[in-house]
């Protein structure tokens, strides 16, 4: 029984890192779209986040199961409930990527995005692409150390982000209105998706420790043999 119910477990957890692929795809390809005024691509993403609903949807009515079934404790309750709150995570992330492709669509034929501007939608899109990347590999390992490391991520896109509003809201901004305010909205989707990566990490720090935030010392509390996990 207990096998049976560890194997759900990693079960779930692979469903995490696929959502994370899939996040991590569509945010590449709606930069593209971005970039390049694809329109059909854009449509690709946009479509493409029905399906990220769907998984989040069964994942969190696998755990909704399993806690009624199994009664977890300790790690094990943590882990069902913790997947549950980054699905949540990571399926926002999806709907950060389609709104960066709406933004795509909105413009086409025209690129929303005015040249100077090109070389950092570039940089914000690989480091949200890196960023999700890491995430999923966190969730897989459930590494401490890489957990605390996406912080590092986030601070490079925050640097980004505050260089983008920075040109934005400079005098000699000569791209007019309608620019501006798709800048500003894509500059922040960029912002929230690394944003999101982080919460995911933080709550593979919670898991393993029990203690919520990148500070949280690892924990012996649920060990195999420890009474608190009730075996």
């Amino acid at each position: 029984m207990r096998k049976a119910f560890h194997e759900e477990l990693d079960k779930v957890a692979e469903d995490l890192v696929e959502m994370t692929r899939l996040a991590g795809s569509a945010m590449a390809r709606a930069t593209t779209a971005l970039l390049d005024a694809d329109v059909s691509l854009a449509e690709s993403v946009i479509a493409a986040d029905a399906h990220i609903d769907a998984l989040r949807e069964e994942l969190d009515l696998k755990a909704i199961d399993l806690l009624a079934r199994q009664q977890p404790v300790a790690t094990d309750l943590r882990m069902v409930v913790t997947a549950m709150r980054m699905s949540a995570d990571l399926e926002r992330m999806g709907d950060l990527a389609r709104h960066v492709a709406k933004v795509a669509r909105l413009r086409y034929p025209k690129s929303a995005v005015p040249a100077e501007f090109r070389s950092v939608i570039v940089d914000m899109g690989h480091v949200a692409e890196t960023i999700v990347t890491k995430a999923g590999s966190v969730i897989a390992a459930r590494d401490l150390d890489a957990a605390r490391a996406i912080e590092r991520e986030d601070d490079a896109m925050d640097d980004l982000h505050r260089q983008f509003f920075e040109r934005i809201a400079s005098a000699d901004w000569s791209y007019g209105t309608e620019a501006a305010v798709d800048m500003t909205l894509v500059s922040r989707y960029y912002e929230r998706f690394a944003d999101h990566a982080v919460s995911v990490a933080h709550r593979v720090i919670f898991l393993v420790t029990g203690q919520y935030g990148p500070d949280a010392e690892g924990s012996h509390e649920d060990s195999e043999d420890s009474p608190a996990n009730g075996h």
